[in-house]
């Protein structure tokens, strides 16, 4: 017999979607009601926002007072074909962009607003009216993956597994074949140099230099299927945060052309270095499998999906909540040894994680603090 208690949904807010702003000082929430913002570390609330309305997607520009905001939710507050900046200064919203399909994310930054709808990346240049520069073409790209950096901009391509990398002062297009399947998580580093690929399979993120699209490394997160969350680079390029339905978050020394360059590496010989080879002299015995060869994380640690994760099946938010948004295990760096972890849902979580190293030399993660951002915890 079912003895668990329903849930009420009148208890409070829901949170809808969960996203960080471009250096993690602030996270941005869609509410079933309207939106928050929050300052990041430590976790309090910045801006809050009711309109009785949901919002199921919440993009800021920076620290600054512009919002991308998207309708979602059981009522949503705007059609999920419409896109608006809402400035919370004035109040009210300066620019609307429609389409002919449903929003799945935004980026922005103070040139470009950048919009991902289900088979298609729409680019636009920041201003009043919003002047249209490009239009490409994805394969289905539900999760909405698109990064935005200061020269480059990265996106599904046309076939599942591929990465379309568009430098955004030319508009020249590269193609990298990253995966055989789709992609589920893809992030450029702060710096622009390095592109990080994980596709449905979870088991390897694949590292590639912008620069000339080479594969510099594969790195492995585990041998069996996981659905991957989030990817993020830490402010120094020197590390990359991986989160999953597993409930555990990873840790990997990134490798970077300009490391290698300087080691004197070919891209293909990073793996003989020797660094966090989990299986030591093995990785070294021919005809064994490659994982006792691969890299593998050096630090890694639990958190908490909540108990409103439907299951460990492949979970994308249905129409009218929070279209296209990783609703768990959402990262962000705010140093290069401080890693956020928020979560939308009934219980949206903050967790904050802290990479120290022992007195064997040896680097651990540790949890340091957690909270329920919508209150209670």
């Amino acid at each position: 017999m079912n003895t668990r208690q329903v849930i009420d949904d009148s208890a409070g807010p829901v949170s809808l979607s969960a996203a960080f702003n471009s250096d993690s000082s602030c996270f941005s929430v869609g509410l079933d009601t309207g939106f928050c913002v929050f300052n990041s570390d430590p976790c309090e609330l910045k801006v809050s926002r009711d309109f009785n309305a949901g919002i199921g997607v919440a993009e800021m520009l920076g620290q600054s007072n512009y919002l991308a905001i998207v309708g979602g939710g059981k009522q949503p507050k705007l059609p999920q074909n419409k896109m608006v900046i809402w400035d919370d200064v004035k109040q009210k919203s300066v620019i609307t962009l429609e389409f002919r399909t449903s929003v799945l994310r935004v980026r922005l930054s103070k040139s470009r607003i950048v919009v991902a709808l289900l088979n298609s990346v729409h680019v636009f240049a920041f201003s009043t009216p919003p002047e249209k520069l490009s239009i490409f073409e994805t394969t289905d790209n539900p999760l909405g993956l698109i990064c935005l950096g200061k020269k480059l901009l990265a996106f599904p391509g046309r076939s599942p597994g591929q990465v379309q990398l568009v430098e955004l002062e030319t508009g020249n297009v590269s193609i990298i074949p990253a995966h055989s399947t789709s992609l589920r998580a893809i992030v450029l580093s702060p710096d622009g140099e390095v592109l990080a690929t994980a596709s449905e399979a979870g088991t390897l993120i694949r590292v590639f230099s912008t620069r000339n699209c080479a594969k510099i490394a594969e790195l492995r997160r585990g041998v069996d299927h996981a659905m991957i969350f989030s990817l993020a680079v830490s402010p120094s390029n020197t590390y990359l945060a991986v989160t999953s339905d597993k409930s555990t978050l990873h840790i990997f020394d990134l490798p970077h052309p300009r490391t290698l360059s300087r080691r004197s590496q070919s891209p293909s010989s990073y793996s003989e270095d020797g660094v966090n080879q989990k299986w030591g002299i093995l990785g070294k015995i021919p005809l064994l499998p490659r994982v006792f060869s691969d890299i593998y994380s050096f630090a890694s640690a639990h958190f908490e999906i909540g108990d409103d994760f439907p299951g460990s099946t492949p979970y994308i938010p249905p129409l009218g909540t929070s279209v296209g948004r990783p609703s768990k295990g959402v990262l962000g760096w705010t140093d290069d040894q401080t890693i956020l972890i928020i979560g939308a849902g009934r219980e949206g979580r903050w967790e904050k994680f802290v990479i120290r190293e022992g007195e064997d030399g040896k680097r651990f993660c540790v949890r340091e603090g957690w909270k329920r951002y919508l209150g209670g915890g």
